[in-house]
């Protein structure tokens, strides 16, 4: 649970504190709030306030949409694309993201954890795109024949859930795809690296979906 994840981070910093730690380095997620109505951002929201009452250093890290190697969500999608003869799109798809390379969010937190200061930083990437545009070019870059339907985000509830019962994983849930939906996965800070989803995706549209990405699979291995 989201109060689970919170207690076994103080627990963190606890031991951090103890063994001699001088500096964190937290990746969070953009947007994060203790006053956000959604759990997941609200519990993000608790973390950093741990983290900044910890009495170390700090660099907080707010990552928007990660994408690369054994990324979940757009991996999952093209799993999807490859497999089901309609993908729906959840409400509009006019919600916007702004993906971020997991390999930029590695040097950024890398370069953070070299510095002293105190800071709280978005990781984003330089493009923006309405939610519908990365699975279209999903689509077409593997050379799907789904057809991209819009669908009311109740019935992409259910969807996701049928297909969870399948993979015996949470393929979506209602908090993420409320975030998704309020556009909580955009920044107004510049890019912070160079990596455009669009050439990643260019490299690798051969592997990209070939497995689905377990979700629950991750957690406890």
């Amino acid at each position: 649970t989201f109060e689970q994840a919170i207690a076994n981070t103080e627990r963190l910093i606890e031991a951090a504190v103890a063994a001699g730690v001088i500096r964190i380095v937290h990746i969070s997620v953009t947007n994060a709030s203790v006053a956000s109505p959604l759990p997941y951002f609200r519990g993000k929201g608790f973390t950093e306030e741990a983290v900044i009452r910890s009495g170390l250093t700090y660099a907080i890290i707010r990552p928007t949409l990660i994408f690369g190697p054994e990324d979940i969500l757009l991996n999952n999608i093209a799993w999807l694309l490859r497999r089901v003869p309609v993908f729906g799109v959840p409400g509009s798809g006019r919600y916007k993201v702004q993906p971020v390379s997991v390999e930029d969010l590695a040097d950024l937190a890398v370069s953070a954890g070299m510095r002293t200061d105190n800071i709280v930083q978005d990781a984003v990437g330089p493009e923006i795109y309405t939610f519908d545009k990365p699975v279209r070019l999903i689509s077409t870059a593997m050379g799907g024949r789904a057809r991209i339907v819009y669908v009311p985000p109740a019935i992409a509830m259910l969807a996701a859930a049928l297909i969870g019962r399948l993979v015996s994983d949470v393929v979506l849930t209602y908090d993420e795809l409320e975030g998704l939906m309020a556009g909580l996965l955009v920044s107004n800070s510049p890019p912070t690296g160079p990596r455009r989803f669009s050439e990643w995706l260019a490299q690798h549209r051969v592997s990209l979906g070939l497995r689905y990405a377990s979700e629950l699979g991750r957690h406890f291995r």
